[in-house]
């Protein structure tokens, strides 16, 4: 099975962006076909904020979150207050550790876009979904981020970003491949959607600049930038100068376009 790099790794800045996700900020396409006593799967859990609060859709039915660190689902597992029905365990994408048809919905959000082989990825998802369930997917589209005012600073750091994804063998512009995936996967009924997050106050500025200021000089996307050969040290930290000065001007926004997929298994 591919051995996949994660572009972003588990840096504080990194998860306080898991962290601040809800199903009502990401995972909104999903929420109506929740019901109690689904069995659900949430892949790439991370700290498992969203899979909690997935898990309260379908209560008192099964939740479980998986992800491939083994630090990060210690850090979800004691989050879990002690009346939880929800489990959080290690495990792989490419290969579920799971029976054929265990769960009413597997649900990856951002997962796609790290993968080597999404497409396998979405093959397997299915197998561990019982006929009539869902496979639901989520991803960012890179390429489509638009922000204002403009900065070369920031074109510079898309600059990086994408060639750093790429030499990881993922695909930064997910979010408008997703339906391609999973026809490719072999799902015919399919229902494509999208949605945006918008970061337009000052509040979320300086939580979204914030936290990109530090991933671009502190995160595994930093220390990839620069082992790459794709950036250095100096012009990062410039980089990151570019987020804390649109952060702060009154006038700016940002808006992050995902790709969505209910495929019926």
């Amino acid at each position: 099975m591919p051995d996949d790099t994660y572009t972003h790794g588990h840096h504080d800045a990194v998860l306080r962006s898991h962290r601040w996700r809800t199903a009502e900020n990401s995972a909104a396409y999903l929420t109506p076909s929740l019901r109690p006593e689904m069995a659900l799967l949430d892949v790439g859990c991370g700290p498992g904020n969203l899979t909690i609060d997935l898990a309260g859709f379908v209560a008192p039915g099964r939740t479980v979150g998986i992800d491939r660190s083994q630090d990060i689902v210690a850090q979800a597992t004691a989050s879990l207050d002690e009346s939880s029905d929800v489990r959080f365990e290690v495990g792989d994408v490419y290969s579920l550790d799971f029976e054929d048809d265990s769960f009413d919905v597997v649900h990856a959000h951002q997962v796609l876009q790290h993968l080597s082989d999404p497409v396998a990825a979405l093959r397997e998802m299915a197998r561990v979904t019982r006929p009539g369930g869902l496979v639901a997917a989520r991803d960012a589209d890179y390429h489509a981020l638009t922000w204002y005012p403009g900065d070369p600073r920031l074109d510079r750091w898309m600059d990086i970003y994408q060639r750093v994804a790429r030499a990881n063998d993922a695909e930064p512009d997910a979010g408008r491949a997703v339906l391609a995936w999973a026809h490719e996967a072999g799902f015919a009924n399919v229902e494509a959607t999208a949605s945006v997050w918008c970061f337009a106050d000052a509040e979320s500025r300086s939580w979204w600049g914030g936290l990109w200021a530090d991933r671009v000089t502190s995160s595994a996307f930093a220390d990839q930038a620069i082992g790459y050969g794709f950036s250095d040290a100096a012009e990062l930290i410039e980089v990151a100068s570019g987020f804390d000065d649109w952060a702060a001007n009154r006038d700016a926004w940002f808006i992050v376009p995902h790709g969505e997929v209910l495929i019926h298994v």
